[in-house]
């Protein structure tokens, strides 16, 4: 049964088509996963669905009183909460019907007879509800979930304030799974997750019996939990059934077949309009040219097809050898408590290290003591003298979301070229519109894209990378791990993602918490 319906969807941002008279059914119980090329249209698509964003034109049909639940890591909450004060908002609906029933059993005692037979039968239909939905048991449902996530690990007494970004992330999360909305809409949930919450969030999503839809570019996830593909890609929104290892076979097809198709239609659009220009201005064959341009007007014109900026990356490496580039001992690291034990490890001008732990537990905090932005608590470390590092952190933060992506690159390399910089952009897939566009109108992996382009630039001999794969899609994280691999530096990674670092990294410190 359907309880969403696209037709015609058409919606331009900044001069692009994302979708044109695009159709789409999304029925009742449906696992989703939706796919596309960094800055095609997925998050945008979601805010349309959602009912966030208005579309240019065409219709979203949803079922009457449809629930639609979506996750925003870019919500703001009320940061005065505590952890289980804001989890236990997704039970609100239930603490009012418990309201109403206090407030039937206050009217039983000035009622009798028939009025006091109603407000019995009303409370008996009440306590129903609430026994049904287990609201005396309500903390043992919300952490039976959150505790899936990780919540746990940073308390639900906890004050929303002083969480990390990632913990936010987690913390809404967990509340939306547990709001059982009729259509839930994530947009890339793993972000933030560890393994093992990733592995769990797997499980759950495919005993759910609702339907979701989730943006992710982790194909491993996407692999698991979704039985339907929506892929945005040429100005169309397509569907297609299995995972993501079957849409890629069934894609390929397609998009060689609509390839063909649209150089079939520009050979004779040019054709026709060829005749136009020769003929339109001789009397004798006028009245042949109007009737061509007739022709070509009534021509429903394809969009063309995506172009794939393929990119690149490489950094550049200052030459080090040296069994000591980098020395931890003891250190301690934390802001006003130590998050985890003391930090003890040894790199060596060509060692790669992988840095994993669960969110929040002081992996950023970690490199950010390593890089003297926050005090170490105690401890001590020490890079070699010659040692020049190369950092990129995870927050996508921009000073001016109005500069260009090329004013962001010139401003950090005034001495290049116009040519120069537009080179460097172009390399990392950032072509075109997108070079001169405001960063805060960029995709997340546009900008990420960016920050590496930046990074890319800069001669270094120690790699510190804080989640680098955040937000990008396929092809451009495929192209970041073969330039890690080919750095002769030394690497300090953090991410979520172990199949990333497996192929890279040489060591592993498990940051755990104190």
């Amino acid at each position: 049964m359907s309880i969403l319906e696209i037709k015609g969807l058409t919606h331009r941002y900044d001069d692009k088509d994302l979708f044109v008279k695009s159709n789409l059914t999304i029925n009742n119980g449906e696992h989703i996963g939706v796919v596309g090329l960094n800055g095609a249209g997925k998050s945008t698509f979601i805010n349309i669905v959602a009912g966030k964003l208005v579309q240019d034109d065409g219709e979203i049909l949803r079922q009457p009183n449809l629930r639609i639940g979506y996750l925003d890591q870019h919500a703001t909450l009320d940061r005065s909460l505590t952890v289980m004060e804001y989890l236990r908002q997704a039970f609100s609906y239930l603490d009012e019907i418990n309201s109403r029933l206090e407030k039937l059993y206050e009217n039983m005692g000035s009622a009798d007879g028939d009025e006091l037979d109603k407000l019995i039968n009303k409370s008996s239909r009440l306590q129903e509800v609430l026994n049904d939905a287990g609201y005396y048991d309500l903390d043992a449902q919300i952490k039976k979930v959150a505790n899936g996530l990780g919540v746990n690990k940073f308390g639900y007494e906890s004050i929303i304030g002083n969480l990390s970004g990632g913990e936010r992330a987690k913390l809404m999360l967990s509340k939306l799974l547990l709001e059982q909305h009729d259509l839930t809409l994530l947009d890339e949930p793993t972000n933030f997750l560890d393994v093992e919450h990733v592995e769990w969030l797997i499980k759950y999503l495919n005993s759910y019996n609702k339907t979701f839809l989730v943006i992710s570019h982790d194909t491993i996830f996407l692999n698991q939990v979704a039985k339907v593909i929506v892929s945005i890609e040429n100005g169309t929104i397509r569907r297609f059934s299995g995972n993501y290892d079957q849409y890629l076979t069934q894609r390929e097809i397609l998009n060689k077949q609509y390839e063909d198709e649209y150089n079939r239609q520009q050979a004779e659009i040019k054709k026709l309009q060829d005749y136009i220009d020769r003929n339109k201005a001789r009397a004798s064959t006028a009245g042949m040219a109007n009737s061509r341009k007739k022709m070509l007007d009534r021509i429903e014109v394809m969009a063309k097809p995506q172009t794939v900026y393929d990119c690149s990356f490489s950094f550049p490496y200052i030459e080090l050898n040296t069994k000591d580039l980098l020395v931890v001992e003891g250190l301690k690291i934390g802001y006003d408590r130590q998050l985890i034990p003391d930090v003890s490890f040894h790199l060596k001008s060509n060692t790669k290290l992988w840095i994993r732990g669960t969110n929040g537990v002081g992996k950023t905090t970690l490199i950010k003591t390593l890089l003297h932005r926050i005090p170490a608590l105690g401890g001590s470390f020490r890079f070699h003298i010659a040692a020049k590092p190369g950092y990129i952190e995870q927050d996508l933060y921009f000073e001016n979301k109005q500069d260009s992506a090329y004013n962001v690159y010139n401003s950090a390399y005034p001495r290049l070229s116009q040519k120069e910089v537009r080179s460097a952009l172009a390399k990392v897939g950032l072509l075109g519109d997108l070079a001169v566009k405001p960063v805060g109108n960029l995709s997340g992996g546009e900008m990420m894209r960016l920050k590496l382009a930046v990074t890319c630039n800069s001669p270094s001999n120690i790699l510190i990378l804080d989640e680098p794969t955040n937000h990008l899609d396929v092809k451009a994280k495929a192209a970041l791990k073969k330039a890690i691999a080919d750095y002769e530096g030394a690497l300090i990674l953090v991410t979520h993602e172990p199949d990333f670092a497996e192929g890279i990294c040489d060591e592993v410190f498990d940051a755990k918490s104190k």
